[in-house]
C-alpha cells in the first residue's frame, strides 16, 4: 500500500493528512490559538474532592477544572501489577484517602477538554519516544500487541529485562520491531534523561503550572505515525521542514531520505483533492459508490451511523443487495471514523441481514478495515437488533468540533421550527397580550420569512384574529432575526 503524509503549515495552524493509495484517510489539525494539551504534564492543585464519584477536580491553569478519577491515581501496590487480578483492579481506595483539597499534585492530560467537559487526568505519567514509552513510577515491561512474532517479542523482552534497565518501566512500541539493541538503548537513555529533567523542573514550578509540553503536531506525527510503510512525507513550510528534518535526523535517521520540501505552485492539499474531502467529512451524509449511503450523527453521548441502500438495487435478490451494501459500508465507515476522528461509543445500524454468514463477513470486513487505524478500537458482535456496538479511544476533539460550532439558528439541534409554526406562536402571543393589557395596537417584529408567511398563507387567519381582538396588528420584518425569533410590541 502506497502511503504518504502531507503537511500544510502556516503561522495560524498546522494540518497533516495521511493519504493511502491516493485516498485521504486521516486529518490532524492544530491551531496556534487553541493547541491540544494531551500528553502535557502539569503541577495542579486539588480544588474539590467528590467521594460519591470517586474523583477530584484539579486546577491546572486551564479555563475548566480538570477531572481525575481514583482509578487514574498511581498507587505503590501497582508497581508490579502483572499479578493483580480483575477484582483487585476494580477496587480502589477511597478518593478522600488519596487526595485533599489544596494538595499539589503532578498530573498528565490523557484527554483534551471536549464539549462542556474539562480535561481528563492521570498521575500515572508516561513519556513516549520513537520506540518506547517510559513509565517512571513503574517497573513493568510491556510489549506492543501489534508485534505478533513470538521470537521478536522474546528478543525485546530479554533486552528490557536486563538489570541495568530496571530503573523504570517501559512499553515497547510497535516501531521497535526488528530495531537493533543499541538503538533501543539510546532511546531508553534519552527518555531517562528527559524524565530526570522533567522531575527536577517540576519541583520549581508554582502550582497551577505547566511542567512539560508535548511535541508540536508535525513532530508528534513523525514520532507516532512515520513507519516503513510511509513512502514519503511532503512539507510546504520551510520552518516546519527544518524542524522535522532535525527531529528525524536525531531519532529516525533511516527514514530521512523520505522527507521532502514541497515547492509546487498548487497548494499541497490540492494534490489529492484533500480540501474537498475535508469538506465532505463535515457533512452528515456519506455517499457510497454503489448508490447507498451512510448517515453520521455525532452527539455528546455517542456517534450513530445508519446504513441505507439508497439508489442501489443490486442484480440478484434483496438479501444479496443488502449484503453488498453492508460490506461497502463497513469499509467506508472505518475510513470515516479515522477521517472525522470520531471517538467514544459508536453504534452502527447495518441494514438487517438474515444469514449468519453474511453478518460474520460484514463484521470481519469492518475489523479488517480498522486494523490500519492507529487508534485503539473494540468491536462487538452483531446484536439481535442488527446493531454493532464499538468503542474508539477518544483523546482529542473530533474534526467537526475543531472546525465547526453549533448553528446559531437551531442551537445545535439540527432543525428549526417552520414559518407556519412560528406564525401560530405569534397568534397565541397576540391573543394573550390583547387580553392582559390595554393597548391601542400591536406590532409584530419577526424574520422576513415569517412576515411573508403571515401576509400570504396565514393572511386570512391574521385578519380573523385582528377582528376577534378588536385591535389593529402591524407587521415589521427584522433582517437580524432568526426564523424562530419574534417579539410582540404593545403600542
Amino acid at each position: 500500500m502506497r502511503e504518504e503524509i502531507l503537511i500544510n503549515a502556516t503561522p495560524q495552524e498546522t494540518r497533516v493528512s495521511v493519504v493511502e493509495n491516493g485516498v485521504l484517510q486521516e486529518v490532524h489539525l492544530e491551531r496556534a490559538a487553541n493547541k491540544g494539551i494531551v500528553g502535557n504534564i502539569f503541577k495542579g492543585v486539588v480544588t474539590r474532592v467528590m467521594p460519591g464519584m470517586q474523583a477530584a477536580f484539579i486546577d491546572i491553569g486551564q479555563d475548566k477544572a480538570a477531572f481525575l478519577h481514583a482509578a487514574d491515581i498511581f498507587q505503590e501496590k501497582s508497581l508490579n501489577n502483572q499479578a493483580v487480578d480483575l477484582e483487585q483492579q476494580i477496587q480502589h481506595p477511597e478518593i478522600t484517602s488519596l487526595l485533599k483539597v489544596g494538595q499539589k499534585i503532578i498530573v498528565q492530560v490523557i484527554k483534551d477538554p471536549i464539549g462542556t467537559k474539562g480535561a481528563r487526568l492521570t498521575t500515572q505519567i508516561t513519556i513516549p519516544s520513537r520506540y518506547l514509552v517510559l513509565m517512571p513510577e513503574q517497573r513493568h515491561i510491556g510489549i506492543s500487541q501489534r508485534i505478533e512474532a513470538e521470537s521478536e517479542r522474546e528478543r525485546l523482552k530479554q533486552i528490557f529485562e536486563e538489570p541495568s534497565i530496571q530503573e523504570f518501566g517501559y512499553i515497547v512500541r510497535t516501531a521497535a520491531e526488528n530495531v537493533d539493541k543499541e538503538e533501543l538503548h539510546r532511546d531508553k537513555a534519552f527518555l531517562s534523561k528527559l524524565w530526570l529533567e522533567i522531575d527536577d523542573f517540576a519541583k520549581s514550578v508554582k502550582a497551577p503550572g505547566l511542567v512539560h509540553e508535548d511535541l508540536s503536531l508535525e513532530l508528534r506525527i513523525m514520532r507516532d505515525i512515520l513507519v516503513d510503510d510511509i513512502e514519503r512525507v511532503r512539507i510546504d513550510d520551510e520552518n516546519s521542514f527544518k524542524r522535522v528534518i532535525e527531529f528525524v535526523k536525531k531519532f529516525i535517521p533511516s527514514l530521512l531520505q523520505r522527507i521532502e520540501r514541497y515547492t509546487g505552485e498548487r497548494p499541497i492539499f490540492d494534490l489529492y483533492n484533500i480540501e474537498d474531502e475535508i469538506r465532505k467529512a463535515l457533512e452528515r451524509k456519506v455517499l457510497l459508490k454503489s448508490g447507498g449511503y451512510l448517515i453520521v450523527d455525532q452527539t455528546e453521548a455517542m456517534t450513530t451511523i445508519d446504513v441505507n441502500t439508497g439508489a442501489f438495487v443490486g442484480h440478484k435478490n434483496l438479501e444479496e443487495t443488502i449484503f453488498r451494501t453492508n460490506l461497502e459500508a463497513a469499509s467506508a465507515l472505518a475510513r470515516q471514523l479515522r477521517l472525522r476522528n470520531l471517538g467514544g461509543i459508536v453504534i452502527v445500524d447495518f441494514i438487517d441481514m438474515q444469514g449468519e454468514e453474511h453478518k460474520r463477513q460484514v463484521l470481519r470486513t469492518l475489523e479488517k478495515a480498522l486494523d490500519r487505524d492507529h487508534v485503539k478500537t473494540q468491536v462487538t458482535e452483531v446484536s439481535s437488533l442488527g446493531l454493532v456496538e464499538m468503542t474508539r479511544k477518544r483523546t482529542r476533539e473530533s474534526l467537526e468540533h475543531l472546525m465547526c460550532e453549533p448553528c446559531q439558528q437551531c442551537n445545535g439541534r439540527g432543525f428549526v421550527k417552520t414559518s407556519v409554526t412560528i406564525c401560530y406562536e405569534i397568534f397565541r402571543e397576540l391573543s394573550r397580550a390583547s387580553r392582559a393589557y390595554e393597548v391601542q395596537k400591536l406590532l409584530v417584529l419577526a424574520s422576513q420569512e415569517v412576515i411573508e408567511c403571515l401576509l400570504d398563507e396565514e393572511a386570512n387567519s391574521l385578519a380573523e384574529l385582528e377582528e376577534a381582538i378588536g385591535k389593529p396588528i402591524r407587521l415589521q420584518p427584522e433582517s437580524l432575526y432568526g426564523i424562530d425569533q419574534f417579539d410582540v410590541v404593545l403600542v
